[in-house]
């Protein structure tokens, strides 16, 4: 990083993490109901890995390392009527628990909405101390 980082800086690094933690929410709840024809072709719920970056003491912001899929086991469902049921008659669905799911949107909403406050903070504050040189 050539500068240092400005509290704009870190929230940001903080929304757009948080924006990747919203849209791997949203895919694993659009998938939540979809079934495969085996275990392994099942969908598996997808996690961001986060890390923080720090700059100096005291200054530190977050980044997406990467995206992975979690080991959540898919469920066996006795369905012999479905198109995709295997030879014993079983389709998998996938092992998404939209009730987790579910907090952990709101979770993400919250945290960025705390990163848009914190932003709209220090522009007031910047605003303000501007009026001060008047």
């Amino acid at each position: 990083m050539d500068r240092p980082l400005s509290i704009f800086d870190i929230s940001g690094r903080a929304m757009s993490a948080q924006l990747v933690r919203l849209n791997t929410n949203a895919s694993n709840l659009a998938n939540a109901n979809s079934v495969a024809s085996s275990k392994e072709a099942a969908f598996h719920p997808l996690k961001p890995i986060f890390s923080t970056v720090t700059q100096s003491p005291g200054i530190a912001t977050v980044k997406v390392d990467k995206v992975v899929a979690t080991g959540s086991p898919p469920t066996q469902i006795h369905d012999p009527t479905h198109p995709l049921a295997d030879e014993n008659g079983d389709v998998w669905a996938a092992g998404v628990d939209t009730a987790q799911e579910m907090v952990e949107m709101i979770e993400t909403a919250r945290d960025y909405q705390n990163n848009v406050q914190v932003m709209q903070t220090a522009k007031s504050l910047t605003l303000d101390t501007l009026k001060m040189e008047r």
